[in-house]
């Protein structure tokens, strides 16, 4: 973090970096209980009621990304601890990587590269994506990026968001058209009591067998348990997943043994351009919270 640009900003100020993430609740509170501002890099970090309670000099948590589900939310407001994101500053880095797993999943990449490497010479069809029909779950700015990348390969892009709205740059569609419809259905939405558990079995079987599953949201928000019985039975071709309901997966996850998925480290945000944006508005998030004009509020 010192070989930071955005960094320099906080020279002179007294700062303590943590540069691990804690392993345990405890160990959060003893990194932050004097702390009155905490900025904060990685979800995997959970500020729970317990944490906030043990932390009373705490006053703001400027967290890098859009995504805070990490934050107890209703903990923090009752607290008068102000909660602030980084709306946008990883989009285009979502977006490729979601791209990416499109791909991936529907040329079968990683699954035709291991029989290569294994003296094989496979010639099994792969899926095409120009005329084939994109549908997105959410229409933030990850999901308008995907929106974009999708219209240049060819495709017709259909959405579902909770509030659509007016110029967006797919067709509008209810929520299980999206499933019915797609060819390929990429979720962009953020993990709140709303949104938690949204897709389950129901919305698979809609699926067509041919269709593919992409999640660079949340893991939460897909029923993990369905979408694995859904690509143990073939039911849909395949998924791409950066994220999971457990992070890291645990050693005996079941995805491991599937071979029409695609998995990376919940790392779809984290390329050198999207880390520098990121950290530059959380710093400026929080020289605005102490200039009194607080900016990018959650709470």
């Amino acid at each position: 973090m010192s070989r930071s640009v955005a960094f320099r900003a906080l020279e002179g100020h007294d700062v303590r970096t943590h540069p691990t993430r804690p392993s345990s609740p405890d160990e959060l509170v003893d990194r932050i209980r004097d702390g009155e501002i905490v900025i904060n890099i990685r979800s995997t970090s959970r500020f729970t009621a317990g944490v906030l309670q043990a932390c009373p000099a705490l006053r703001l948590i400027s967290i890098w990304g859009t995504g805070t589900d990490n934050v107890d939310l209703e903990a923090a407001r009752r607290q008068g601890i102000r909660v602030t994101n980084t709306p946008g500053v990883s989009a285009v880095a979502v977006a490729e990587h979601t791209l990416a797993l499109i791909l991936a999943v529907a040329r079968r990449m990683v699954h035709v590269d291991g029989q290569v490497r294994r003296g094989l010479w496979p010639r099994a069809m792969v899926t095409q994506l120009r005329g084939k029909t994109l549908g997105l779950i959410g229409t933030g700015a990850i999901g308008r990026e995907v929106a974009r990348l999708g219209a240049g390969l060819g495709m017709r892009v259909i959405a579902w968001t909770f509030h659509p709205q007016e110029g967006a740059v797919a067709e509008w569609v209810a929520f299980d058209d999206v499933f019915r419809q797609s060819d390929v259905v990429s979720v962009h939405l953020r993990l709140s009591t709303e949104t938690e558990g949204l897709i389950r079995r129901e919305h698979l079987e809609l699926m067509k067998p041919q269709a593919i599953l992409i999640n660079t949201a949340r893991g939460g928000i897909v029923n993990e348990t369905d979408l694995v019985q859904a690509l143990l039975a073939n039911r849909i071709a395949g998924a791409g997943l950066d994220v999971f309901v457990t992070e890291p997966l645990p050693k005996d996850s079941p995805l491991f043994a599937l071979s029409n998925v695609v998995l990376t480290p919940h790392s779809a945000g984290i390329t050198p351009e999207a880390t520098e944006a990121g950290l530059a508005l959380a710093i400026e998030n929080v020289f605005s919270f102490l200039a009194g004009r607080p900016t990018n509020i959650v709470v």
